[in-house]
């Protein structure tokens, strides 16, 4: 199979198809509906050719089907035939989901995706758990609003360091998982990580939308 996969991103679309070693980035923002989303990938890849599309999508997703429209980017993504807008079979996976699925290497694994705001998904022997951490309350308002993009630039590095510390000994003390994957645009910037913590990375999601094929290779 040729597989493209689509991390939907709130600055980039990040896109890479199977037997490649380059991806390709396109712009995202408040401007970026499903359709332009798609004609975006489509102009952008013109001269990659494949027969199945993963989408790494940054909100719920519920039965393979985006729940809500991302809060970052454009509408028109509830409801919309990604299948008949690729021509080809299309799995839809939380970006965050997407990403710990090529970072797992067994056991209970806790993954927070450090980027615009804060993702979260946990596996336990094999079975993906999309979660919602990043937007259950902290201090006064969540969880994203101090770890995220927005929070590192409003706090300074030093406050959203050490307040992502403090965020992930809770969720270990909460949840007790074996480790921790750090992943996300924003944890190159930490050069340590907390007790239990592994580093992960963007390109994992790549790793994590080929291997939701994985049952038909």
């Amino acid at each position: 199979m040729d597989i493209l996969v689509i991390d939907i991103g709130g600055t980039n679309l990040k896109i890479l198809r199977s037997g490649e070693e380059t991806r390709r980035k396109v712009k995202s923002g408040s401007h970026l509906s499903a359709e332009v989303m798609v004609d975006s990938v489509t102009v952008a890849c013109e001269d990659w050719t494949w027969d199945r599309v993963s989408i790494g999508y940054p909100s719920p997703v519920v039965g393979g089907r985006p729940l809500l429209n991302p809060t970052n980017l454009g509408g028109g993504w509830v409801g919309f035939d990604f299948e008949a807008a690729f021509g080809c079979p299309v799995r839809v996976m939380n970006d965050a989901a997407m990403q710990a699925l090529g970072s797992y290497h067994g056991g209970r694994m806790l993954f927070l995706g450090l980027g615009t705001g804060l993702g979260s998904a946990m596996i336990e022997d094999g079975q993906i758990e999309p979660l919602e951490l990043g937007h259950m309350p902290f201090r006064k308002h969540c969880f994203e609003h101090y770890t995220g993009k927005a929070g590192l630039k409003r706090q300074g590095f030093d406050i959203w360091r050490d307040t992502v510390f403090e965020v992930v000994n809770q969720f270990v003390d909460a949840i007790d998982p074996d480790y921790v994957v750090l992943g996300g645009g924003n944890v190159k910037k930490l050069d340590d990580l907390p007790e239990r913590c592994e580093r992960g990375g963007n390109s994992k999601a790549f790793i994590g939308g080929f291997r939701m094929w994985e049952d038909e290779a």
